[in-house]
């Protein structure tokens, strides 16, 4: 790997220099000559950080969903949407993503078979623990055999309701892991250089298909892995770290509470911190009851925390946990927000200054495909904290600009320490568009010019040439 020179940058705090990238690692700052046959960029005096990092995302979905048809808000707002949207041409399955409630109800076998009668229809819900099925994906499915735990049924006959369904629905398909080369480039282009997947289903497999991708160049991004409490070191390969036991709540099916503490403790025994979904107020007090009975460890994690009053933002703080929030959601969600959500909670949604105030670490995640994927939007939420409408929702808990950035130059395996362009770092950078003045004036307009992951030039929107 040739070294490159990186010429005229800003660098956090306003500094102005030239970065010298050398077999993976920044070698030195300062006011650089060019070596012979060095590479070298000239960055215009625009501003170069480290690698951002997405602390909560869904590779594989993410992948699937690129494959997908776009079935709820902002693609589509109501039945006659959804409609078009679902008599697409085409033959064989037929799979949706992201569909909510507010475009026309709780879905069953019936609505969508009145849609798309001809070819196996599934939808899987925006929250992603539910898919619907028409009545022809419903025959293929069961034809050979049992129904899963999680399929409703209603007079004896499956509604085409499928809850927490993965699995069953994966093994039924023959499902193989898609290609993640759609969404290495993505990410690349916004300047992400590292990922926490937190899928609570990872697994060995799920393991081994990350370092086949990683090792092909689809998935460059350095990679934090996730998921079930059997996940080992021994299952990730030397270039993905293995993450948090991620524990998936679901307030309508709590596991009792003493299953739950014992759940953590074995996590913790294994020297794995526990990351515990929590899109509720009631399963962030159960979470946090949980948490306070098998105590905490350094790395123990809530994600979402989507409602948080104070009571709960004081005991987070007390017991020492992370939040991994989704800024986003409120320009994203917000909207539908201020329908379905009690006007007196709606202060308390994906809170962001309140915890920062507490001394809580705070970390951003898209949790993509479920939230847009772009970090640069989710800063921009967090700075205004207004809905698609223009509706602002807590205006006391807006970040500055500087610290919605820090939320993704978090240290994924510590996410209390922030990484910095320094002397020895790996050379995971991106380059920006424009000077830190300008882009924190307007953060969801921000581009990336360049990106790099151990040096390497993955994102390359800018012409270089050698001294």
């Amino acid at each position: 790997m040739r070294a490159m020179l990186i010429r005229n940058a800003e660098l956090i705090g306003g500094r102005q220099g030239d970065v010298r990238i050398a077999q993976g690692r920044i070698e030195a700052i300062g006011q650089l000559p060019p070596r012979e046959s060095e590479l070298v960029l000239d960055a215009g005096g625009n501003l170069l950080l480290p690698g951002l990092h997405d602390h909560h995302i869904h590779v594989a979905a993410l992948a699937a969903a690129s494959n997908s048809i776009q079935c709820g808000p902002p693609h589509v707002t109501d039945l006659a949407g959804l409609t078009a949207a679902l008599q697409a041409p085409g033959t064989g399955w037929m799979r949706g993503v992201g569909y909510h409630e507010s475009v026309a109800g709780l879905l069953d076998a019936a609505t969508l078979d009145a849609i798309a009668p001809a070819r196996p229809v599934r939808v899987q819900h925006r929250g992603g623990r539910m898919w619907f099925l028409n009545s022809v994906a419903l025959d293929l499915l069961l034809a050979d055999r049992e129904a899963p735990p999680g399929l409703e049924h209603s007079g004896g006959r499956p509604t085409g309701r499928l809850f927490e369904g993965d699995a069953w629905l994966k093994t039924a398909l023959d499902s193989r892991p898609p290609s993640f080369a759609q969404v290495g480039t993505m990410l690349a282009r916004v300047g992400i250089t590292g990922l926490t997947e937190i899928s609570p289903a990872n697994d060995a497999v799920i393991a081994r298909h990350f370092a086949t991708e990683h090792g092909s160049g689809n998935l460059p991004q350095k990679i934090l892995l996730a998921g079930r409490f059997d996940l080992s070191a021994d299952d990730v390969s030397e270039h993905i770290r293995l993450g948090p036991v991620k524990l998936h709540l679901h307030e309508a099916a709590l596991p009792p509470l003493d299953d739950a503490i014992a759940g953590i403790r074995q996590a913790h025994e294994r020297g794995r911190p526990i990351a515990v979904h929590c899109a509720t107020e009631v399963e962030l007090v159960f979470a946090l009851a949980a948490l306070d009975e098998a105590g905490t460890i350094t790395g123990d994690r809530i994600e979402h925390a989507s409602i948080a009053p104070d009571t709960a933002v004081a005991e987070i703080a007390r017991l020492g946990l992370a939040v991994v929030s989704q800024p986003h959601f409120i320009s994203e969600r917000g909207d539908a927000y201020r329908a379905n959500v009690a006007e007196s909670d709606q202060p308390l949604l994906y809170r962001l200054r309140a915890f920062l105030d507490a001394g809580v670490t705070l970390a951003g995640g898209s949790d993509a495909p479920f939230g847009g994927a772009d970090p640069w939007a989710s800063m921009a939420a967090a700075v205004t904290r207004t809905t698609a409408a223009g509706t602002t929702i807590g205006p006391g808990e807006a970040l500055t600009p500087e610290q919605a950035l820090d939320l993704y130059l978090a240290a994924p395996e510590a996410l209390d320490q922030l990484r910095r362009v320094e002397i020895g770092a790996s050379a995971d950078l991106c380059l920006l568009d424009r000077k830190w003045s300008h882009a924190r004036a307007d953060l969801a307009s921000v581009g990336v010019r360049a990106t790099w992951i151990d040096g390497r030039l993955v994102r390359d929107g800018v012409d270089q040439a050698p001294a």
